[in-house]
């Protein structure tokens, strides 16, 4: 069985109980992340609907295959500047593509959530996971699967430009996705206010096995 650990994919639920990303690793071998997660709206004491999106660095990545990177980057519900061929110009156009952006519902206390993240590792690669959270108070988990690509739908396109872009899988295709995930807010207190959380730091691993 091949297994890699990659970093948290999008911890989803504010959680005011810190474990550090070292001695999680240290535990299983693995990437380690930072990385941060933005709500919309603010997470609260309050059970609610929210959006967000994450993005984080990944490093020291372990892995039982040959010659996987041992760094990338993570993200989900970001815009990526692309560049595509318009079909009545003939011209190389740069146009803004917007990823699918993740929905949840919860409170600072528990959430559920579900999304699909963009891993780009440092070859160029890319794998796309397709996952859902549950989270209490002190971790979040994560289960999915990768998935074979993740369409982003244009922002700017002008008159024949590609109103869709298409990312396809092209490392470890057809695995599945585990892991435990943890927050940060700078603020654990904000959970209380109208405003609720926007922000949180984000570290842990999640599993990628077949």
């Amino acid at each position: 069985m091949r297994k890699l650990m990659i970093g948290s994919l999008g911890c989803l639920a504010v959680t005011l109980f810190v474990i550090a990303p070292s001695a999680f690793a240290s535990s299983v071998g693995g990437c380690q992340l930072q990385g941060t997660a933005n709500f919309s709206p603010g997470l609260s004491s309050s059970t609610q609907p929210f959006s967000y999106n994450f993005g984080g660095n990944l490093s020291s990545c372990q892995s039982s295959e040959a010659g996987v990177p041992t760094s990338g980057a993570v993200e989900a519900g970001k815009a990526l500047a692309e560049q595509v061929k318009n079909s009545k110009t003939g011209a190389t156009d740069t146009v803004t593509y917007q990823e699918p952006i993740p929905t949840g519902s919860g409170s600072c206390g528990s959430s559920t959530t579900s999304g699909s993240a963009l891993v780009t590792w440092a070859d160029g690669t890319h794998t796309v996971v397709s996952y859902s959270t549950t989270g209490a108070l002190a971790a979040v988990s994560l289960s999915g699967s990768v998935a074979p690509s993740l369409t982003l739908t244009a922002v700017n396109a002008q008159e024949g430009d590609p109103t869709t872009f298409t990312i396809a899988t092209n490392r470890f295709a057809g695995d599945s996705a585990s892991g435990l995930l943890l927050f940060q807010p700078p603020e654990p207190t904000d959970c209380n206010t109208t405003t609720g959380v926007t922000s949180a730091g984000i570290s842990g691993g999640v599993s990628l096995s077949n």
